[in-house]
């Protein structure tokens, strides 16, 4: 899981002043300008996906040989895969490699830890989240109905702000382990069936 102290500087307010300078320096550098979306939304919805997977347990042997890579697949959002590529070029997650994989319509879905599912393959939603119930993959979409369809993570824009959802139910049926820690910053968690 996460160290605790880590989190420590979140809680002062000349951290968070800090933090948005060094971002208004830094984020003219950042953007791309062939974004379908806002840049900042997909570089913060990329830095979600790297972080929520400290946030997960997945079940003994789920994520394969310790030398296999973790895998986030982006399906629907290469604006969001560029920008994720970069977050984690260099860093692991739980002690593996990470590797992002950008996925077509029909590629298969073997070797995912985290698949995020973009709003150009909302059409395709359903049956896509129907094929994983017995996978041990985090599910991570941007649809209002997401939740509804078994994604596991949704995400939502409150106040122009990016910001999630969480359903409990898919997860526990998928084996994976959800931290409080990242319970206590949803929007807001769903325990049931929708």
């Amino acid at each position: 899981m996460v160290d605790v102290s880590v989190l420590a500087p979140l809680r002062r307010p000349l951290y968070w002043v800090a933090l948005v300078a060094l971002l208004s320096v830094c984020g003219a550098g950042l953007c791309r300008a062939q974004s379908d979306q806002p840049n900042d939304e997909s570089q913060v919805k990329a830095a979600y996906l790297y972080r929520l997977a400290g946030y997960v347990e997945w079940p003994d042997g789920a994520l394969g040989d310790m030398d296999a890579p973790f895998t986030i697949g982006v399906l629907g959002a290469d604006p969001i895969a560029e920008e994720l590529a970069q977050i984690v070029s260099g860093r692991k997650i739980h002690a593996r490699a990470i590797a992002v994989r950008r996925l077509k319509a029909d590629d298969g879905l073997d070797g995912i830890a985290i698949l995020f599912v973009g709003k150009a393959e909302t059409a395709r939603l359903k049956p896509l989240l129907g094929s994983l119930q017995s996978h041990s993959v985090l599910a991570v979409t941007e649809d209002e109905g997401g939740l509804a369809l078994g994604s596991i993570i949704n995400f939502l824009l409150v106040d122009r702000r990016v910001r999630f959802e969480v359903s409990l139910e898919p997860a526990e049926k998928r084996g994976l382990r959800l931290s409080s820690r990242m319970l206590a910053v949803a929007q807001k968690v769903h325990s049931g069936e929708r």
